[in-house]
């Protein structure tokens, strides 16, 4: 009887096997996270294979980009990763193995005749495959050293079903595959025979992948019953769309790890939450740790829909995470994106103040700024227009109530601008935002008296006075 994981017997084995021609991207990492937290819920092994076969677009600046974009998410292995293209030798050995038992034959079809054949499959509007001219030719009939190709003997008769561990029983009629390519005319694998061979070498359980993949599996089952392999498990996973319900595009999110990271100022922690939650669920749980999903995950809560991506979701929930962390961490994370050489020890005593609204790091550096600006302060519009002649008298006021206050501490400066307030019949609000403005050179900030005692007392009350002076007249004109 099969157990949950949909094996009969043995340790789960998943991988992840990502074609290194560009970042890791978020379907990827979505892939990634999945075949993870399955390998890890029922004590398994999660591998990966480098798909770089396509030696003209593989790069290793997109090989360095997955690797580290698997890492930050917290993505580990169980064993270094597998590269496909050092593999092209095994790859061979299987084609010419399935070729000498009578399941592969050798094609002699020339590029030209494949051509036509395909140009009156078109006029016939006819699928366009493989019509098995070869297939049951003798090798004895073509043109001594003519070029040819290995194709696999796939069955013409019948159906093949799969029991798919998220799209359910799925049937395709045989007839509708064909004898697709395994060696190319010079000899070199094509990547529906390597994917089957590097699978099992690699003692894959589980296949779990996107279900633009679903029709491949049709095509790879062939073989392993041809080579008498024991199959693996699908589960093909629903893609994700953007927020319109459109294909996921650029525009949409489609950008890779390190863009959520380095340019949305995103934890790893949230994005990993978020895409857990990105076709996965549990009940109405919406924050679930890494710890929490290893101990949950599983198929079954996969749905057969594509989900939405939603950025502004990925915000809020970054939010949750950025209240959630460590403020030292924090501070080392933020420092780099201040602009000037911020003071880390400082950072980490704003931090408290500055998490509280923030939805990503680049926030928290914008609200830490005014921490490592230089006077005279460059006042936003905003900032600008609360600093009048009414703004710049109050904060004369509130100048000399705080030159006179000896505890520099939140509920002493909170106590005496109060005290000022009703002493003057005004709410704290309008002495509140003009010292705001004079303090940050905007509008928003962390609370002001938080403000006040980050800055210290002689940088705070040099910017007050620097702003409460009577500014000198514009120059009469002629």
């Amino acid at each position: 009887m099969a157990s949950a994981s949909g094996r009969k017997d043995g340790p789960v084995v998943t991988r992840f096997a990502p074609s290194p021609t560009g970042f890791l991207h978020i379907g990827g990492a979505r892939t990634a996270l999945f075949n993870w937290l399955f390998a890890r819920h029922y004590g398994g092994k999660a591998l990966l294979r480098i798909e770089d076969t396509d030696r003209k677009r593989s790069t290793q600046e997109a090989i360095d980009a997955i690797l580290d974009g698997l890492d930050w998410l917290g993505l580990d292995y169980d064993a270094p990763p597998v590269f496909q293209s050092e593999r092209a030798a095994r790859h061979a050995e299987v084609a010419h193995q399935l070729l000498e038992a009578g399941h592969a034959y050798k094609c002699f079809a020339t590029p030209e005749e494949l051509d036509a054949m395909r140009e009156a499959q078109r006029a016939a509007k006819l699928p366009l495959r493989y019509d098995g001219r070869w297939r049951d030719r003798d090798a004895s009939n073509a043109p001594a050293d003519a070029p040819y190709v290995v194709r696999l003997r796939t069955p013409v008769e019948g159906e093949t079903a799969i029991d798919d561990l998220v799209q359910g029983r799925v049937t395709v009629q045989n007839a509708e595959l064909d004898d697709y390519v395994l060696l190319r005319a010079d000899g070199t694998p094509t990547y529906m025979l390597a994917v089957v061979v590097d699978d099992h070498d690699m003692g894959v359980t589980h296949v779990i992948r996107g279900d633009d993949h679903l029709n491949n599996a049709f095509r790879q089952l062939p073989i392993y019953r041809a080579m008498g392999w024991p199959e693996p498990a699908y589960a093909h996973i629903p893609l994700i769309h953007g927020a319109d319900g459109a294909k996921l595009s650029k525009r949409h999110g489609a950008l890779g790890a390190e863009t959520y990271r380095d340019e949305f100022g995103i934890l790893p922690e949230a994005l990993f939450n978020y895409l857990l939650r990105l076709g996965w669920g549990h009940g109405d749980r919406e924050e679930i740790t890494p710890e929490e999903a290893i101990e949950l995950f599983d198929l079954g809560g996969v749905g057969k829909s594509p989900s939405r991506f939603d950025l502004k979701k990925l915000e809020n929930l970054n939010g949750h995470y950025i209240r959630l962390a460590d403020d030292a961490r924090l501070a080392r994370l933020v420092a780099p994106r201040i602009g000037v050489q911020a003071d880390v020890a400082l950072l980490e005593r704003a931090m408290p103040q500055l998490k509280l609204r923030a939805k990503s790091l680049d926030e928290l550096a914008d609200g830490a700024a005014f921490l490592f600006k230089t006077r005279p302060l460059s006042l936003d519009e905003k900032a600008e227009a609360l600093l009048d002649a009414e703004g710049r008298d109050r904060l004369a006021r509130v100048s000399k109530a705080l030159h006179g206050e000896n505890r520099w501490t939140i509920e002493a400066l909170e106590a005496t601008t109060k005290a000022l307030a009703e002493e003057l019949g005004l709410g704290l609000g309008k002495l509140a935002q003009p010292m705001r403005a004079a303090l940050t050179g905007t509008t928003t900030s962390p609370g002001i008296f938080d403000v006040l005692v980050l800055l210290g007392r002689d940088e705070a009350l040099a910017r007050i006075d620097a702003q409460a002076a009577p500014r000198s007249a514009e120059p009469a004109g002629d």
